[in-house]
């Protein structure tokens, strides 16, 4: 783990992570958008609380779903089919992201405080990061948010006022993103909420593997559309 004066060059191999706390690699920095950028690239994201100094992560395993391998359980396909909601892109990044830094239960604060929803608007700006929200009658029920680089989508968070709200948003990304050739959606860490769905843990130097694969050289940003035809087949 280097600290935050060596942040300034640049972030240190991933091998350098600590296993207790599981990937801790860095302290410092900035949130700005070059440095934001250049984290992802290489699998490191930051992780802290309010008035904490920046702390970067690299763990391994890591929790990633392949597109291909999305599950759609009996009962999720039934709400699919209900098709009594709207699913919209980047609509309502904000909300989605205030949404999502709501209390929790069993929770007592939130690592996405407003220096993180500036980043990440920031990047919203640029056209990399972007929301996927689930819309009833006009109103933002669930959503998720994260950032896109070359083929692979990394997910931030989601959050979810109905039942299945959230999930309806990610199948509706996972189909798009499976039209669009994407390789690999990054989940970071494990949860049964995510592993319902298909995904999995694999090894941070497989991923790393895949992030060298799925990223080019040069991002360019832009505004998400989906396209209708998919919002429609389940």
């Amino acid at each position: 783990m280097i600290n935050e004066k060596s942040l300034y060059s640049s972030f240190p191999p991933l091998e350098k992570a600590l296993d207790e706390p599981n990937g801790l690699l860095a302290v410092g920095g900035d949130l700005s958008p070059q440095r934001l950028i250049e984290a992802y690239r290489k699998g490191i994201f930051p992780w802290f609380n309010e008035n904490e100094p920046i702390f970067w992560w690299s763990p391994n395993p890591r929790m990633v779903l392949f597109p291909q391998e999305l599950k759609i359980s009996r009962s999720l396909r039934k709400t699919l089919h209900k098709n009594c909601y709207q699913v919209r892109t980047d609509t309502a990044f904000n909300q989605v992201m205030h949404a999502c830094a709501a209390p929790r239960k069993g929770q007592s604060g939130t690592w996405i405080h407003p220096e993180m929803i500036a980043a990440y608007t920031a990047l919203h700006d640029m056209g990399l990061a972007h929301s996927v929200e689930t819309w009833i009658d006009d109103e933002l029920v669930g959503g998720l948010y994260g950032i896109a680089l070359g083929k692979v989508f990394f997910g931030e968070s989601m959050f979810s006022r109905l039942t299945d709200a959230s999930k309806i948003a990610f199948v509706h990304l996972v189909k798009q993103l499976q039209y669009w050739e994407f390789g690999l959606i990054d989940c970071q860490v494990k949860t049964h909420h995510l592993a319902s769905l298909g995904a999995r843990e694999i090894s941070r130097l497989n991923f790393s593997q895949h992030l060298e694969t799925l990223i080019t050289d040069g991002e360019i940003g832009d505004k998400w559309n989906f396209e209708r035809m998919l919002l429609e087949i389940f």
